[in-house]
């Protein structure tokens, strides 16, 4: 790489492989054949990390998390700082987390779980990564804050663009939201038109256009989905159904040459996990082509996640323009949106449309961002995430169907869920028949035995490269006697 090739390598003496990583493909250790356990392993640091939990044998005990978290809500809105924290879906006391290491977290009272959400999806290798961290703190030597252009955002360009289909020409931002909200203007701006259609239960971040809500008609007509957000900025906005390419198909007729731009989640993450129909992402593509409008995947949650191409990569269609945030952060707050070069030159200070950001391409972020995709390049990594996640997807939908529950679910790579419905969930509307308050009780039987899941049913779960078999076993365990038990 051209940025490389600068004699600057941001994980410097720490950019050799993690002494403790063992590739999926591997031979077994001598231990795990022994044991009879001869399955791949992916390890952090010098050991995996052992729970210190068992199922059904550690009193659970959170009076330190409802202390702080009354103390909070005084403080701030519903005593969090983003909404799905509080646990309004599923009932109970939220967690208040003290630390993470791996695949574990710890809360302020002790407890430990097996953690499902990985701070909602950056941590794929992981959290607190050995290698990572000492890359942050070769980094915070040189600053926290540059304000200014530095190398570390050109070698991360380039990982993303070399990575990434759609992506020839990369903006860094601060988070997922900012990056929807370049990437609508910028839409706007190269088509000389307005209009966008979304989908029901597709979250683009929380901007003023985006907060629309879909499957009614008056929905359709734009009324927006939060108080304090004006009609006027919502007007543009259109929606339809997930997966009804028919729906599409009829908003173009209708608004003939007033369409800028489609954009979804290519593997629905925000309604729970829902998939495409890859006609559907055909028949999008085909039809943005032929009307002149823009294709837009919104990939913050999906970009190196499902593949290290993202959705694109893994379903084989390039949209014009990408969104990207968690991952390439490592953890740190970072956000990006890219696409073709002469769509991206349209962006200030190259061309006419203006966004900009004080701590955007911020060093640490960068840094964090460098080393995970290196780290998610070695060979095997996704076919060990694909594994992980299916047998953990397979063992709880079959525990719970063995306990009499109506549920489906499914997963690609390292991003997974489930429903308490029968099934099948195409879109939204689908998933709102899952039994939520079933998934409450769940959810609460599987904190108590050492287990995080996401505090709601219309969330995604998330693995790591740091999740091992034995944290699987575990988990399907502890499922397995609440779903017995609700």
């Amino acid at each position: 790489m051209a940025a490389a090739g600068m004699g600057v390598l941001p994980c410097g003496a720490f950019a050799s492989e993690c002494s403790g990583l063992r590739r999926p493909d591997a031979a077994p250790t001598q231990q795990q054949q022994l044991m009879g356990k001869a399955r791949p392993s992916l390890r952090v640091g010098a050991a995996t990390i052992r729970m210190a939990v068992s199922v059904g044998k550690k009193p659970y005990v959170t009076q330190k998390s409802e202390e702080i978290f009354t103390a909070a809500k005084e403080l701030m809105p519903g005593g969090v700082s983003s909404p799905v924290r509080a646990f309004k879906s599923v009932g109970g006391q939220p967690i208040v987390f003290d630390r993470v290491k791996g695949s574990h977290a710890w809360d302020v009272d002790g407890n430990e779980y097996i953690d499902y959400v990985g701070t909602w999806g950056p941590a794929i290798i992981g959290h607190a990564d050995d290698e990572v961290n000492a890359a942050l703190v070769e980094a915070l030597k040189k600053g926290t804050s540059f304000g200014a252009p530095c190398v570390l955002e050109n070698i991360l360009a380039e990982l993303v663009i070399a990575a990434v289909p759609s992506i020839e020409m990369v903006r860094f931002v601060n988070s997922g939201t900012e990056a929807c909200m370049g990437m609508l203007r910028l839409a706007r701006a190269y088509t000389g038109r307005e209009k966008m259609i979304k989908f029901e239960g597709c979250y683009h971040g929380h901007a003023d256009p985006f907060l629309v809500k879909a499957g009614s008609g008056v929905a359709t007509l734009g009324l927006p989905d939060s108080p304090g957000v004006p009609k006027s900025a919502t007007s543009a906005t259109l929606t339809a159904s997930y997966n009804d390419l028919q729906a599409v198909t009829e908003l173009f007729e209708q608004y003939k040459g007033e369409i800028a731009a489609v954009v979804l989640e290519p593997v629905v993450g925000n309604s729970g996990f829902i998939v495409p129909n890859l006609e559907f992402l055909k028949g999008l593509r085909e039809l943005t082509q032929a009307e002149g409008a823009l294709l837009i995947f919104d990939e913050v949650m999906t970009g190196f996640r499902i593949a290290y191409g993202g959705a694109q990569e893994y379903f084989g269609i390039t949209p014009d323009l990408t969104t990207l945030g968690k991952i390439i952060g490592g953890g740190l707050p970072v956000g990006a949106y890219g696409g073709r070069k002469e769509i991206m030159q349209l962006v200030a200070p190259a061309g006419p449309m203006y966004q900009a950001g004080t701590l955007s391409g911020n060093p640490l972020a960068m840094t964090a961002g460098i080393c995970t995709l290196r780290r998610l390049q070695k060979p095997g990594t996704y076919s060990y995430l694909d594994q992980i996640t299916k047998n953990l997807t397979n063992g709880l939908l079959q525990a719970a169907k063995d306990a009499g529950h109506k549920v489906c679910g499914g997963h690609i790579g390292g991003m997974f869920g489930f429903f308490f419905t029968e099934g099948p969930v195409n879109n939204f509307d689908d998933a709102k028949r899952s039994d939520t308050a079933k998934f409450a009780r769940f959810h609460r039987g599987m904190l108590e035995r050492g287990v995080y899941f996401a505090p709601s049913q219309y969330e995604a779960g998330f693995t790591s490269l740091a999740h091992t078999y034995e944290d699987v076993d575990f988990t399907i365990a502890a499922a397995k006697e609440v779903f017995k038990s609700i």
